[in-house]
């Protein structure tokens, strides 16, 4: 066995660590799969943002379960929850809080009142309905994980993560995130509609009497733990050189892509691929294995890029999409 190899062999502690954080999350997703039928894809992607300590932003048509997936994550890992349905009239302290004046008979006094943000999974509703004023108010929370309002600073609790949900066929009213918000998100998630047998299954279990019970798997604190065995787990430096060769790629001023350089008007920062490290450790151990490999990297490169890169317009409309390019890097980068 090579140095390096040794170098990355993980050690009995995260082995034995991962063996028991693999049963537990196996029953996470089992007591999601009570609620949320079909969507395997997109509970691994969630699963595996919250797992790498991150935000994700999901996109999809009315009535996919977007917010009874959010709720049901947070019930089975037993955090907190709160949902922010986002408006063109909302206000930034309508998230974060704001302070009162306080009247005593020692005086008055101003006094802080906690706003919705304050939960450990916060679900911001369709959040390009908001201005840009209102959608900047998560920017500092999602980054630095505290609010400052008057002043003073206010930390969030711990852990603190931000499910975000947009709608793409609807545009009017809208206000298109920045790209610094997009940015703060560690994956985007395309939340499709179901097949056949998902929806039979939906039609049939979704509209009785009967109602399922989602039970709490993990706490706040037993999660965290799991946030720290991921930023533990080894990554094999096959891995690492495919996240460099793939983010580079995607670059128009570091390419040898011809498409890249042609289409690509800016390619993903270095967070992109930290988020790649991160949520191929995530989706390995939610599968079950103590490193990630190049399949993470392939399946993981859209979620994780998607939102970082924009082409150029082409007129023609021929171009092919933003995704099928993503996939194409990946494979030559794996």
């Amino acid at each position: 066995m090579s140095e390096a190899a040794i170098a990355n062999a993980p050690s009995a502690d995260i082995v034995k660590d991962a063996d028991a954080a693999v049963q537990l999350l196996a029953q996470v997703r089992a007591e999601i799969g009570k609620v949320v039928f079909g969507q395997e894809r997109v509970v691994e992607l969630v699963l595996s943002t919250i797992l790498a300590g991150g935000h994700a932003l999901l996109i999809g048509a009315p009535g996919l379960a977007k917010t009874k997936l959010v709720e049901t994550t947070a019930r089975a890992l037993g955090l907190d929850w709160g949902r922010v349905q986002f408006t063109p009239d909302l206000m930034p302290s309508d998230i974060l809080g704001s302070e009162i004046l306080d009247e005593s008979a020692s005086g008055r006094s101003f006094r802080f009142v906690k706003g919705p943000i304050f939960t450990s999974l916060l679900m911001a509703d369709e959040i390009n309905r908001a201005s840009p004023r209102t959608q900047s108010a998560l920017l500092q929370a999602m980054q630095e994980r505290h609010v400052t309002v008057a002043g003073a600073s206010y930390d969030l609790p711990k852990p603190f993560h931000v499910l975000a949900t947009q709608n793409p066929i609807e545009q009017e009213g809208t206000y298109p995130l920045p790209e610094a918000q997009l940015d703060r998100f560690l994956l985007k998630v395309d939340v499709t509609y179901p097949d056949n047998e998902t929806e039979r299954r939906i039609l049939v279990e979704t509209t009785g009497m009967s109602d399922q019970t989602v039970n709490p798997i993990l706490n706040a604190e037993k999660l965290i733990g799991l946030q720290n065995l991921v930023r533990r787990m080894p990554v094999p430096e096959t891995v690492l050189e495919a996240i460099l060769r793939l983010v580079r790629s995607a670059r128009p001023e570091q390419s040898d892509h011809p498409q890249v350089k042609k289409r690509v008007d800016w390619g993903p920062s270095p967070r992109a691929g930290q988020a790649l490290m991160l949520a191929a450790r995530s989706r390995a151990l939610l599968r079950g294995r103590l490193a990630p490999s190049l399949d993470d990297i392939e399946a993981l490169a859209e979620p994780a890029l998607g939102h970082r890169m924009a082409l150029a317009y082409d007129p023609t409309g021929q171009g092919g999409t933003l995704s099928s390019l993503i996939q194409e890097l990946a494979s030559k980068a794996a």
